[in-house]
Parts: structure tokens; C-alpha cells; sequence
């Protein structure tokens, strides 16, 4: 391989609108062609057609690093996609929101190509992908102790950090939700957006203070420009932020790790995505359970 050849499989790779995704070499080995989910069938699965699961999605892309370049960013599509075949298959369906109803920034260079089971979900969702609801309009209209959701979900990729955390109506979301005893799915960097639920309030009073859950780590976050898998570092770190406010992140790498503490479940990545789905579909059967 020639000197050229090496800086090109080490350097992100520079998109028409100036930002950039990961090199081949992250691509390499930091994405699958097939996800590992389980086709777990749920013999308790919802057979009723009024609880569903609110999925809060980022509609922004482009994420400026400290060092000024844009990574091209989005959902990941294995830890939206794998929850979501879990969801569906327990009985729940899903709605989808954006803070303004731009559609779903999706990472589509980490969409498992030969995954016909996560691709189909996606060509499922597609459409409410492209048209999503606005968490404003979620905020104005749907704010009810009649709520026919069970559960609130955010999912994972970078941009999750992008628009939720510091959004009002995200936060009036979810500590709707919390008061509601609902379910809170956070996976990888998803839990930014729980951020949004310490706007305009002290520390002490962050509703998942003292909680812990599982998430991707600052440390690994640090190493992966090192690969080309962004353009430089992040502009905030999540776990340090999260840490600020009283959460304890458990994991200090990334291995699959999920967690339950209360109503939070969490997963540590792309790895977590599988088991993730299925502890939070048997959570939510679970609570029906317990309501009657």
C-alpha cells in the first residue's frame, strides 16, 4: 500500500457538503454488515392497539468538532433499528418525533447491508422517517395522564447529542414521562438527550440524579479520531456532563453492557443493540403485567 493509499484508509472521508464520515479503516472496524439480532418472538406480546413507544429522534446531521470540521452524524441505524424489531415484535408500535419534524438524520454509512431483518424495518418505518411528528406539537397536544405510551426511546449515535439536550420540549418530554412511570430506553449516546430534562434547573433536582446506566464512554470517544472515525474530537463529552449532574456511568469501555435502574434502561453501544431491545420489550411487557 503507498503512502497515499495509507493517509486516504486513515482519513475520514469527505462528503459534497464539506463534512466528513469515518475512513475505510473505521468503517473496517467499527461497523457490521449484519447485525446480530435474535428474532425473539414474545409469548406475552401486546395484542392491543393502543400503547405505543415514543421514539425522539435527532433531525440535525452535521456535528461541529473542536477543531472546527463537521462529522457526519445521525442515528445509528443498528441501535434505533435491532430496538425497534424488538418493540414491534412484543406488540408495540412506534412513533416518531424530531424537535421540528425535519426527518431522521440516519447514519446511513453504518447500515448493516446484508441485514435483510434491520433494512426491513427500516423500509417499514420509512416514510414516518421522512415525515416525522415535531416534539412540539407532541409537547402542546399530547402531555396527558391518558397517554396511550408506555415508554419513551432514545436512540444512539452521535447525533443524539445534536439538538435534544439543550431543547425545552425534550425536557418537558421527559419528565412527563418520569412522572408518568413510564419506561425511559436510552442506548450509546442517547442518554444526551435526558440532558434536556435539566434545563432551568439545579443539579440536585436532575431527575435521574443518583441513577446509573450504561452509555458510551468519554474514554472511547477520545481514541476514535485516532482511527479516522471522526474528523477530531467531540465539542462536549457526554459521560462528563452526565457525571455533572449526578448520573453514574458504569462502563468504562464498550462490550455490550445494558443496565436497569428503576424505569432507565441502558445500553453501551452497537453491541448493546440486541440485548437492549430485548430487555426493553420484556420491561414493558412486564409493567402491562403488573397493571392488571
Amino acid at each position: 500500500m503507498s503512502l497515499f493509499e495509507k493517509i486516504m484508509f486513515l482519513s475520514p472521508k469527505k462528503e459534497v457538503d464539506g463534512s466528513y464520515s469515518p475512513s475505510p479503516l473505521a468503517l473496517k472496524l467499527a461497523t457490521v454488515k449484519k447485525s446480530d439480532y435474535s428474532f425473539d418472538q414474545y409469548e406475552n406480546a401486546y395484542t392491543g392497539n393502543k400503547l405505543k413507544v415514543l421514539m425522539i429522534c435527532t433531525e440535525e446531521k452535521n456535528m461541529v468538532m473542536k477543531n472546527g470540521k463537521r462529522f457526519s452524524t445521525g442515528n445509528h441505524p443498528i441501535e434505533m433499528l435491532v430496538p425497534m424489531l424488538h418493540l414491534k415484535s412484543a406488540g408495540f408500535d412506534i412513533d416518531i418525533v424530531t424537535p421540528t419534524g425535519k426527518p431522521v438524520q440516519i447514519e446511513m454509512w453504518a447500515m448493516p447491508q446484508d441485514d435483510d431483518a434491520v433494512k426491513g424495518i427500516y423500509q417499514e418505518y420509512k416514510h414516518e422517517f421522512d415525515n416525522p411528528g415535531s416534539v412540539m406539537d407532541f409537547v402542546k397536544n399530547s402531555l396527558v395522564e391518558d397517554s396511550p405510551y408506555i415508554g419513551v426511546y432514545l436512540p444512539g449515535g452521535h447525533g443524539a447529542m445534536l439538538g435534544l439536550p439543550d431543547n425545552a420540549d425534550v425536557g418537558e418530554i421527559i419528565r412527563w414521562s418520569h412522572k408518568q412511570s413510564q419506561y425511559m430506553l436510552a442506548i450509546c449516546h442517547g442518554p444526551a438527550a435526558l440532558l434536556a430534562a435539566s434545563i432551568g434547573i439545579d443539579a440536585k433536582d436532575f431527575i435521574y440524579k443518583d441513577y446509573e446506566m450504561t452509555a458510551f464512554p468519554d474514554a472511547v470517544d477520545k481514541q476514535t479520531p485516532l482511527m479516522g472515525y471522526m474528523p477530531g474530537h467531540l465539542p462536549w463529552a457526554l459521560g462528563e456532563r452526565l457525571n455533572s449532574f449526578g448520573t453514574t456511568i458504569l462502563n468504562k469501555k464498550i462490550s455490550g453492557a445494558c443496565h436497569v435502574d428503576r424505569k432507565l434502561v441502558s445500553g453501551d453501544s452497537p453491541l448493546a443493540a440486541n440485548e437492549f431491545g430485548k430487555i426493553a420489550a420484556t420491561c414493558l411487557l412486564d409493567e402491562l403485567e403488573n397493571r392488571n
